[in-house]
């Protein structure tokens, strides 16, 4: 039997705290039991996620621990998951606008270096701040080149899709994404930059193929067939190749007034002129899934650091400052994950969804900037759409590839992170994303 002093110590509001907080705990790890046994059996029973590699984690924001794990330490290629990382990296470097030019008074000229900058004159984000600010000036204008020190290309990015708009080449001072447009205007081709018109060849191939223009590997000579019809509503968005003469001319056609070039080192001293909000940037960056964008904001990180602009250089300093806490063996090249040299782990990508969390600590604001499934960008068909969607996050293809990671908000309202990762498959991306949303929707409707 209990004595007075135990009956009083059961009555107790700590007491009942206690039992209260244990209530909750219990039936917390029984509903992540569930979970982890519901998604186990979705794994085995499938045939379509059993036949090539698949990562998966699965854990509350609030805990560190996971709901479920699949192979979640192994190093998967993360194609357009690599742009959580380049996001993180914003959020945490950017100031509130994005800086577009630096720049010196000298006499009667006006000296001004690239960022990377991908909103200057960018085809959705129109910044138009430093293309005012060169306009205003009443100095004899100048452009100082040298400041980008990589290659126009990221490590292991595949050569022959230099045609594709998704891989435009990166440089110090982009214009208008680096990419020719290409319309059906009343029946005839229209270019923009209009600069390139004249770049624009008609050969006769016999109309045996549908209509296309190809550029040149190494130079601005863009080709079609003269005898393929131009379908109505054509677009084509081609990358052209960079030079510092077509940076010259370009800035030239653009501002209406000779734009010269000059070889000179950035001083400290140069003033910086900013361009549109930085989290515009970000968010156009993540809804399409813009790759020139998120290769050009590596350049402006590097920006904020150092005199040079190098992609490795920035990498390396934000693993170095923000990512400490990851595996020491991921890998990471480029800012869009056209590489696949890229490895993170779905352990990795899920600790970052949680930095991210926190440092934006407004999930509102944050699901705002990410795509929304059954509703926007890159996840809008990969879920139903429902008045309220529960998931928010990215997603990553390359050929044989496709992977989500994001935030999955459940039935109850709890918001978990999760990372789902799949490489080297050859069967249907159809099915295997039908598989994927099998499954997540199983644990939004389990909590």
């Amino acid at each position: 039997m209990l004595n007075r002093r135990q009956k009083n110590t059961l009555c107790t509001p700590s007491f009942y705290l206690l039992a209260l907080l244990l209530s909750i705990l219990a039936t917390s790890c029984s509903v992540n039991r569930r979970i982890e046994k519901k998604v186990n059996r979705i794994f085995k029973s499938s045939p379509v996620l059993n036949d090539h590699a698949v990562g998966f984690a699965l854990s509350a924001l609030d805990q560190d621990k996971f709901i479920v794990q699949k192979n979640a330490d192994k190093g998967f290629i993360p194609a357009s998951n690599t742009k959580l990382f380049t996001f993180y990296a914003g959020l945490m470097m950017l100031p509130d606008s994005i800086p577009a030019l630096r720049y010196i008074e000298r006499g009667d000229s006006l000296i001004f270096w690239g960022t990377g900058d991908p909103s200057f004159l960018q085809r959705r984000l129109k910044g138009v701040n430093a293309l005012n600010f060169l306009k205003a000036s009443n100095k004899k204008l100048f452009f100082a080149t040298g400041r980008y020190t990589g290659r126009f290309y990221g490590a292991g990015w595949a050569w022959d899709d230099y045609n594709d708009y998704y891989q435009a080449e990166i440089n110090e001072l982009p214009i208008m994404d680096n990419l020719v447009e290409v319309l059906n205007q009343n029946g005839k081709i229209a270019v923009s930059p209009a600069h390139f018109n004249s770049c624009f060849k008609v050969e006769n191939e016999g109309g045996k193929k549908p209509f296309n223009v190809i550029r040149d590997f190494n130079e601005n000579i863009f080709r079609y067939d003269s005898q393929t019809a131009l379908p109505a509503g054509y677009e084509q968005l081609i990358p052209y190749k960079i030079t510092t003469a077509t940076t010259l001319n370009l800035l030239t056609d653009t501002l209406h007034r000779p734009v010269e070039m000059i070889d000179m080192e950035m001083p400290a001293s140069a003033k910086t002129v900013y361009n549109v909000p930085s989290v515009d940037v970000l968010r156009e960056m993540m809804l399409p899934s813009d790759n020139f964008i998120a290769e050009q904001l590596l350049l402006v990180y590097c920006d904020l650091l150092q005199r040079n602009l190098n992609t490795a250089d920035a990498i390396q300093y934000i693993r170095e400052k923000y990512l400490a806490n990851l595996s020491a063996n991921l890998s990471w090249v480029d800012g869009s994950g056209l590489s696949r040299m890229n490895l993170f782990s779905p352990a990795d990508i899920v600790s970052l969804l949680k930095m991210i969390d926190k440092k934006v600590g407004n999930r509102e604001r944050l699901f705002s900037m990410l795509p929304a499934g059954g509703k926007t960008g890159t996840l809008k068909n990969a879920y139903p759409k429902t008045e309220h969607p529960f998931v928010f996050g990215k997603t990553g293809s390359l050929s044989n590839n496709y992977n989500q990671s994001g935030y999955l908000v459940t039935k109850k309202g709890r918001v978990l992170a999760f990372s789902f990762m799949n490489n080297n498959y050859v069967s249907s991306t159809a099915e295997l994303k039908k598989e994927m949303a099998k499954l997540v929707i199983a644990v939004h409707d389990e909590f």
